[in-house]
């Protein structure tokens, strides 16, 4: 029998913030929750994953909110995070002298016509041998901890009610309160015993806890575990890196907002690419860049579900543009193009790094390069299902509209604050937006002004080979007049603007690995040399840019150090595989987490050196 000790206790005093990697992630296709190691939930928005946060720890330690299961003694405890294998569902082991516990979370896919709650996140520990003590404590804080609630406690756990939002928590032990808004208590469990915790969340202001025990928690652990696994045996991937290519498709399945098709670039906001900087962003957001970056890795696996849920998104936010009317670079997951910023001046932001940032302004921002990597996407989708003639129309106003404005300035792919320039990358994929529609065009044979294209890609090309490269310093350069390099320079070579093996690429290469490598990480740009992005201070290594270095160097030949390269990136992901938007110089995660922008560019730079590497000659793969 588990013993209850009624007692109201202290919370564990723990470090205030985790580090980012100390993270796993949990889900069910409308929102996440973030999991550290400790066993505290300390990131979960509720509806969805661009509402405002239930559980905010991670941006507050003192006044966020968080909801904590863990041994009460942490003087000995060793604690290991892994997934249950095929699957998004997260297991924690606590290890102790005394006994080891393990606390498994998950979120169950919601199945349709069940109205009972918008979302369901279920917590249950095990006691694996010996007997530990463990508290449980619920204390959310409601809307960025910004509104007030009301506890009330009853026989199957503790409801909290918000103006906005109610969080049912049943409980398989009685819970108290604690005084401050949360309930708590503390029980021991026995070798084979367990304890279980469903929170609900919904707008009925009447839900209320209901009992919860082992029949109804191995029922709902058996539909989740089945849902992952049939998902995941999609994957047609089967090389080298199959776990961490596959952990990375869970990942990014995770990141997708199941209502609308949409994609987000992370589920997270304001965690910051310099401690105790400014660079702190809001990216619970839809790029059309980073979400055409990842239905291509999803696609090159065979995921193609994920691709016509994004159509269908992108069909709704091209129809309600104007006649003639820009897209923007960023929307809503439900399509809408307002995301005003706001600064939460109230939260002291994650180990105090300031200000605290929801929405983005980089909405209003021009960023051309989307055009490029929308159509490109689009070309690897239609080789797989094809395009409505209508969708193809729309398709050609956007290119229309290009046309006219392609030689401008913009924010670029790094959505600088500094001023707008005329960027190499932005110009790049600007030529694959044409380049790309006249493949679809005669692939599909649908009609197209083919003369004007090919005369406007042309330009570009010219453009680029006479503006883009810098004589003296022996690359392509990051905007038009000066001299500096920029990471993303290496996809003239990924898109097939240029061949990898051309002197001039190989020299940009070499110049990239020169000026902004730390093998096997790189840098976005030198902030110092480059054109200013109107922000103070400095950043990490930015991974996407890591991982396009790798695919870049087995492309041009150089395989046996884009292997090694490849397999020391993949020892800085965390301990459960996922990765952040960069690494600082003493390895630890830095940036929004999950990041899409990172695992898409793992994906396809596995898919790369295995395909390259399955080529060779067995001696030649033997001396590698």
């Amino acid at each position: 029998m588990v013993k209850i000790q009624s007692k109201p206790v202290e919370l564990t005093r723990t470090t205030r913030y985790l580090p980012i990697e100390d993270y796993g992630m949990i889900g069910d296709l409308t929102t996440v929750a973030l999991i550290g190691k400790n066993g505290s939930i300390d990131w979960c928005c509720l509806p969805d994953i661009d509402s405002p946060s239930v559980f905010g720890k991670l941006l507050d330690a003192g006044k966020g909110g968080s909801f904590r299961l863990a041994p009460v003694e942490q003087a000995d405890v060793t604690t290991k995070q892994i997934y249950f294998p095929e699957t998004n569902i997260l297991i924690t082991r606590f290890l102790m002298h005394d006994g080891i516990g393990e606390v498994t979370d998950f979120m169950p896919i919601k199945q349709e016509g069940s109205q009972r709650y918008e979302h369901h996140l279920v917590r249950a520990v095990h006691m694996v041998r010996g007997s530990l003590t463990f508290q449980v404590a619920c204390r959310p804080a409601f809307n960025y901890a910004r509104d007030s609630h009301i506890l009330q406690l009853s026989e199957h756990g503790a409801t909290f009610r918000s103006p906005e939002l109610t969080l049912a928590l049943s409980s398989s032990v009685p819970l108290n309160d604690d005084g401050q808004g949360g309930a708590q208590t503390t029980f021991t469990l026995s070798e084979d015993q367990s304890a279980f915790f469903f929170l609900d969340s919904s707008q009925d202001q009447e839900m209320c806890p209901h009992p919860v025990g082992q029949e109804l928690y191995n029922a709902q652990f058996v539909e989740t575990r089945r849902y992952w696994r049939h998902w995941l045996s999609q994957c047609r991937y089967q090389g080298r890196w199959r776990e961490h290519v596959q952990r990375s498709a869970l990942a990014l399945k995770l990141l997708t907002y199941a209502p609308t098709g949409a994609i987000v670039a992370a589920p997270t906001t304001s965690l910051p690419e310099t401690l105790g900087g400014e660079r702190n962003w809001d990216y619970r957001f839809t790029w059309f860049r980073d979400a055409s970056f990842t239905l291509d890795s999803m696609l090159a696996l065979g995921f193609v579900e994920e691709a016509e849920a994004f159509i269908g998104w992108l069909k709704r936010c091209l129809n309600a543009l104007e006649e003639g009317g820009e897209l923007q670079p960023i929307y809503t997951i439900r399509g809408d193009p307002e995301m005003p910023e706001v600064l939460l001046d109230h939260l002291e932001g994650y180990r105090q790094s300031r200000p605290v940032r929801i929405g983005n302004g980089a909405a209003t921002q021009r960023q051309l390069d989307i055009y490029g990597e929308l159509m490109d996407v689009l070309y690897v989708y239609s080789r797989h299902r094809g395009l409505t003639y209508e969708s193809w129309l729309h398709l050609c106003q956007q290119l229309d509209w290009l046309s006219r404005h392609w030689q401008e300035a913009d924010e670029g792919i790094w959505e600088v604050r500094g001023g707008a320039q005329h960027f190499l990358h932005s110009r790049l994929m600007c030529w694959v937006a044409f380049d790309r529609a006249q493949r679809i065009a005669r692939e599909r044979g649908f009609p197209a002004p083919f003369d004007e294209w090919q005369k406007t890609s042309a330009q570009i090309y010219r453009e680029i080979m006479e503006q883009g490269w810098d004589e003296q310093s022996q690359s392509f350069v990051q905007y038009y007049g000066g001299n500096a390099v920029d990471a993303s320079a290496l996809l003239l070579a990924l898109t097939g603007f240029i061949e990898v093996r051309d002197p001039r690429m190989l020299a940009t290469i070499e110049r990239i690995q020169r000026d902004l490598t730390h093998m096997p990480h790189v840098y976005r740009y030198d902030v110092e040399t480059a054109a200013s992005d109107g922000l103070a201070g400095h950043e990490g290594t930015f991974n996407i840019c890591s991982f396009w270095l790798v695919e870049t160097l087995a492309r041009a030949g150089r395989l046996e150090e884009a292997r090694l390269s490849l397999e020391h990136m993949l020892t800085y992901a965390n301990h459960v595989g996922l990765y952040a938007e960069e690494i600082a110089s003493t390895g630890e995660a830095l940036g929004n987490f999950p990041q899409a922008f990172t695992h898409l560019a793992l994906i396809h730079a596995c898919l790369c050196v295995d395909e390259a590497l399955s080529k060779m000659a067995p001696h030649l793969y033997l001396s590698l």
